[in-house]
């Protein structure tokens, strides 16, 4: 485990490059196609839909965060517990990314369904490996993976009544 686990000035500059790239990546989905469709908005909402403005705010929060947590493991000492948290957040990542195509471009409910509880099925290890790198990264993870664990439910519903 490591034992610098205070942000300095220092660090800024990598802590701001790993949000950003966080947000990158999560984001760029989006470009694909999202709720503005037509075949989205023909879809019955489930009665726990939030409002959609709140997608993007949660969204950027949960990456920011979770970028904050990738620069603390990355900036850790190297060596196995980091390697393996830094490659369970980039699986984790993937399968992020692969969830906005599968839903709004594939327009498979199903599908994006088993993408999200193996998005939630990999996160739950993802937290407790950046957790024994720093205790700090974990918990910065925690509020993505309840969001996760509401996005699964809203996509069950999404099949249930469509």
């Amino acid at each position: 485990m490591s034992t610098k686990t205070a942000l300095g000035r220092g660090d800024l500059p990598g802590a701001l490059a790993a949000v950003v790239l966080v947000n990158v990546v999560g984001a760029a989905p989006a470009a694909l196609g999202g709720p503005d469709t037509a075949w989205f908005q023909s879809l019955v909402k489930p009665a726990i839909y939030p409002p959609p403005w709140l997608f993007g705010v949660v969204w950027t929060t949960l990456f920011t965060l979770a970028g904050v947590a990738l620069y603390l493991v990355w900036r850790a000492n190297a060596g196995r517990s980091r390697t393996i948290a830094l490659g369970l957040f980039v699986a984790q990542m993937a399968l992020n990314v692969a969830w906005t195509p599968t839903f709004f471009l594939a327009q498979d409910l199903t599908l994006a369904l088993g993408v999200v509880l193996a998005l939630l099925a990999l996160l739950l290890p993802t937290v407790v490996a950046f957790s024994r790198v720093s205790r700090r990264a974990g918990l910065l993870l925690v509020p993505y993976l309840l969001w996760v664990a509401f996005a699964a439910v809203l996509n069950y519903r999404f099949v249930v009544v469509n």
